[in-house]
């Protein structure tokens, strides 16, 4: 006996493997609704037997809260970089602009679902990841904030939630425009609704 099969011994889990159990079940749910999908569809999507799921998620609800976990992580890990970098008010929030624009972009799916699906979750998870969303948006306001010191706290909110209202518009249609195109114009709106111009990319 070999002591990859000895008594006691478990088979590995492919990382990979979650990967694409996240990603099939992200585009599955993008076309068709999270509540449509099967595990079994999910593990022909991801080119896995759909029992084979189940050793990284236990339920399907573990998958759309993986899901959604991720992507809002990626928001909240952005903007605590751009905002520990130091930069000037007006250059941190062209960065959270952008940010949000390439989360927007290259994970389109994963992000569309987060805002079709959120109200799905069990209570606890949700208010969970309302929180989360509330603070990110707290770092946008505290540096919009000296850049429009005119306006009122709700005025604010206001003009950061048009801003993220207006990169997240890409995700319900397809627009037909070529990405550098694309996201030239979200950046260019988001930065119209909270009223500050562009600073320059880094590269210039």
């Amino acid at each position: 006996m070999t002591a990859s099969t000895a008594a006691g011994s478990r088979p590995r889990r492919d990382p990979d493997r979650r990967d694409r159990i996240l990603t099939a079940a992200a585009e599955l749910a993008a076309r068709r609704g999270f509540h449509t999908v099967g595990m079994a569809d999910i593990g022909a999507e991801a080119g896995i037997v759909g029992s084979g799921i189940y050793r990284h998620f236990d339920s399907k609800d573990a998958i759309l809260i993986a899901l959604l976990d991720g992507v809002m992580n990626r928001l909240q890990a952005g903007a605590a970089e751009i905002l520990a970098g130091g930069a000037d008010d007006r250059t941190a929030l062209s960065a959270l602009v952008r940010d949000h624009i390439r989360v927007a972009v290259q994970d389109r799916s994963v992000l569309a679902v987060y805002h079709r699906e959120i109200h799905n979750l069990p209570e606890d998870e949700r208010r969970r990841l309302r929180r989360a969303q509330r603070h990110y948006i707290e770092d946008w306001v505290h540096v919009l904030a000296p850049l429009r010191r005119e306006l009122a706290d709700g005025e604010l909110r206001l003009a950061v939630h048009a801003a993220v209202g207006a990169i997240q518009s890409t995700l319900f249609f397809r627009s037909g425009l070529a990405t550098e195109r694309l996201v030239h114009l979200l950046d260019e709106m988001a930065h119209a609704c909270l009223g500050v111009t562009p600073a320059p990319p880094p590269s210039e």
